[in-house]
């Protein structure tokens, strides 16, 4: 039996009446908007992964499959999907992981954030990051798994600022980056000196597609703008199957790792045959 398709706009997680973490829309027929609300900064926690973003990225693509008519070779609807800070500032896209939460989960990467940057990197229709202020670490990497990057041109800073805080990178956001930045020069400016890419820098390294002078508003409207050009890439269903072809070491690496045991469950099993 189809699932019924979201009705838009609504509030997340589910149940939310007020200071929602995702705020998601349908402003057009082919656009969907997930604004992300977390905090000041748009801190990535498990909370933010699981309960929020996963049930966005289940309900835009739902609503887009649902256009496909039941004919034979039928097409789907043109599509992208916008994912921006919270418009009500115009200071950070997102500050990166809640880290030491993050590493006191031995399944927070292998089971949590890479599956929801590798859903976003296969994702079917088009996506563009909005990058409404400060992109760092973790929030990088969000914006890298989308498929293209409108920044603003004011005081805001693309990182990965793990060096700074001794914080090392696992394979498979490695292999994002790589796959992503493609210059040798950038990539080690950006992993092992921890560089902050002002937004010219961006724009001249090939980290973001345009630079848009305004706030947050300004952002959306013309990552909407970079939307509509390329929304009809979707209609053959096979945007997503395309770009697993493309980065086939992305996903290889974060399957291998959410298949490999965690030393609880290595325990576990040992135990279990005493």
């Amino acid at each position: 039996m189809a699932m019924p398709s979201p009705t838009f706009p609504f509030n997340l997680p589910a149940g939310t009446s007020s200071a929602p973490l995702a705020i998601v829309t349908h402003p057009t027929p082919t656009l969907w908007v997930i604004e992300l609300r977390h905090g000041a900064d748009n801190r990535i926690t498990t909370h933010l992964l699981l309960d929020v973003l996963t049930p966005a990225l289940d309900a835009v693509e739902q609503d887009w499959r649902a256009t496909r008519g039941p004919e034979e070779g039928a097409r789907w609807a043109p599509g992208a999907l916008v994912i921006i800070g919270a418009l009500d500032q115009d200071k950070f896209f997102s500050n990166g992981l809640d880290y030491l939460a993050a590493i006191q989960s031995e399944i927070f990467f292998p089971r949590i954030f890479h599956p929801v940057l590798t859903r976003l990197m296969s994702f079917p229709i088009p996506t563009i990051a909005a990058l409404n202020g400060h992109t760092f670490a973790g929030g990088m990497l969000l914006a890298l798994s989308c498929d293209y990057r409108v920044m603003t041109s004011g005081k805001a800073w693309c990182s990965m600022n793990e060096i700074h805080f001794g914080a090392p990178i696992t394979a498979c956001t490695a292999e994002i980056l790589r796959a992503k930045i493609r210059s040798p020069n950038v990539l080690r400016a950006c992993i092992l000196e921890g560089r902050r890419f002002t937004p010219q820098d961006a724009l001249a390294n090939g980290l973001v597609d345009e630079i848009v002078d305004g706030k947050s508003a300004d952002i959306l409207h013309k990552a909407g703008e970079f939307a509509r050009r390329v929304e009809g890439c979707a209609v053959t269903g096979v945007w997503g199957i395309m770009k697993k072809s493309i980065y086939p070491r992305v996903f290889e690496t974060a399957t291998e790792f959410a298949h490999r045991m965690t030393p609880n469950e290595q325990q576990a099993i040992f135990q279990a045959k005493l």
